[in-house]
């Protein structure tokens, strides 16, 4: 499997990294999260630009990932749209969605961008051709807040992620029970074993599926979220128990 490099972080290597989201609707909600965030000393930060009420405004836009990028220094930035029917907070048509990404990309200022799978297998593979061009690094995705996918129906989702050229694929789902977890760690761990040429980030959401979020060293998943004061997705838990309890698996042997 491929390493795949950002900044001074490997993902694909050692211990499943650590990713804070950066929520807030103005500028000044947004400067709260990101103080949050330093003190919590994650690997990457995501920023999700669907919590943010002026997105659609082209230069206020440009002028928030100049900032963020400037605060967080060499930190990774990962800059995330999430629509509204896969969990986030605004509604976005098709357009706007690919202008977001192209804008994201040509600033120069993000190191990967969240692009997602049902929004058609054309634009990813069109996205993932721009960002490798601008030497960004792009992050495919699929969420079902609603229930767990067949194991068979997310290895072919995560593949086709894979084949349109995407560096990380990342897969959640809400389970309805302790065996949805099972089938979301099988499906991660097969991924890992028999197809994947890129990291994986794989999490079951709740708190049903909390224990997927801290064993992905022995299933294959790379990275991990967690929150530094408002959590953008359900199950995430603070920074500092991630390290802690990542630090469990990671120093007793328990990785595959």
């Amino acid at each position: 499997m491929n390493v795949v490099k950002i900044q001074g972080i490997k993902l694909g290597e050692g211990r499943p990294k650590i990713c804070v989201p950066i929520t807030g609707r103005t500028e000044e909600e947004i400067r709260l999260r990101l103080e949050e965030l330093q003190a919590a000393g994650p690997d990457l930060a995501e920023w999700r630009a669907d919590w943010y009420e002026d997105v659609f405004d082209r230069e206020k836009l440009k002028d928030m990932l100049a900032f963020l990028r400037r605060e967080l220094g060499e930190m990774p930035l990962l800059v995330t749209f999430r629509t509204k029917e896969e969990g986030g907070e605004q509604e976005i048509s098709q357009e706007a969605y690919r202008d977001f990404l192209q804008q994201v990309i040509a600033s120069g200022q993000a190191d990967l961008v969240d692009v997602e799978l049902f929004r058609g297998e054309e634009l990813l593979s069109e996205i993932c051709r721009e960002a490798h061009e601008a030497g960004v690094k792009v992050a495919a995705s699929s969420h079902d807040f609603h229930g767990t996918p067949e194991k068979e129906e997310m290895i072919r989702r995560l593949r086709r992620m894979q084949d349109c050229g995407a560096d990380l694929l990342k897969l959640a789902a809400m389970p309805q029970n302790p065996g949805d977890v099972l089938t979301l760690l099988s499906a991660t761990w097969e991924m890992k074993e028999k197809y994947a040429r890129q990291p994986l980030i794989t999490m079951s959401m709740g708190g049903t599926g909390l224990v997927s979020r801290l064993t992905g060293e022995v299933f294959g998943s790379a990275l991990t979220f967690g929150s530094a004061g408002v959590a953008s997705a359900p199950g995430q838990i603070g920074v500092q128990e991630l390290k802690a309890a990542l630090k469990l698996f990671h120093e007793n042997g328990f990785s595959a």
